[in-house]
């Protein structure tokens, strides 16, 4: 299957050699630089490896520490929040409701700074996407605030089917603990769009359609006007 650059002809070769994802890296880069999207494309000291890097605040929901450890709401705090005009706040199960309440708020407006990082997997001949996200004050969060932050429609289908379940381990350039979104199944994603584009005879970067699909699962979104890049040629990304 000829990629980026060059017209379909085939789905046999479902894998993707590194030399065509740095290509259609280097293609994916140069346009994020023209929109201004924060795409970088890093190089590992020491090595002739590298990867796609990109940074963003999008909004999420994260679990007040103390809802985390077990631990109960200051009492002025459940006051101040569970107080409604003719309720009386002995009860504890409407103290409990008031509390739930409150956590549920702080959860939906808490912006997350997340980083992806777009790999070559020489193993599944495949784009990885390697990725970690924190809270504005630096806190990290757990594989089941990832979770949390998933959103419902994909959330089913992940936990349905095992080719994207996200993982935790060690980022293999950096040696840092990240997510993984696991590619053991890209192939069976890819299929379909290669085939599509085979059989239109137009030309194709696998980065643009791979991460279009796989991104959205974890706050990642590819403006459409990457589509438009699949015949572009390039220098080495920056």
């Amino acid at each position: 299957m000829q990629m980026t650059g060059e017209r379909g002809k085939g789905t046999s070769a479902l894998h993707l050699d590194e030399e065509t994802f740095r290509r259609a890296c280097r293609c994916f880069v140069q346009h994020s630089h023209a929109l201004n999207d924060g795409w970088s494309w890093e190089e590992v000291k020491g090595s002739d490896e590298g990867y796609m890097r990109k940074t963003v605040l999008v909004p999420g929901r994260t679990a007040p520490r103390s809802a985390r450890n077990g631990a109960s709401e200051p009492a002025d705090d459940l006051d101040a929040l569970g107080q409604r005009e003719g309720q009386d706040l002995e009860d504890d199960d409407e103290e409990q409701a008031g509390g739930d309440e409150e956590r549920a708020a702080s959860e939906t407006s808490s912006p997350i700074r997340y980083e992806y990082h777009v790999l070559y997997s020489c193993s599944y001949q495949a784009p990885v996407l390697y990725f970690r996200a924190s809270t504005l004050d630096g806190r990290p969060l757990s594989l089941e605030d990832i979770w949390d932050n998933v959103h419902p429609n994909y959330r089913q289908r992940l936990l349905q089917g095992p080719w994207d379940t996200i993982t935790q381990q060690e980022h293999p350039l950096i040696g840092q603990p990240f997510f993984v979104l696991h590619p053991c199944r890209t192939q069976d994603l890819m299929r379909p769009i290669l085939a599509a584009a085979s059989a239109e005879n137009r030309s194709l970067n696998y980065i643009v359609s791979w991460l279009s699909s796989v991104g959205p699962v974890v706050a990642l979104n590819v403006p459409l006007s990457y589509a438009h890049i699949g015949s572009q040629s390039s220098e080495e990304p920056e």
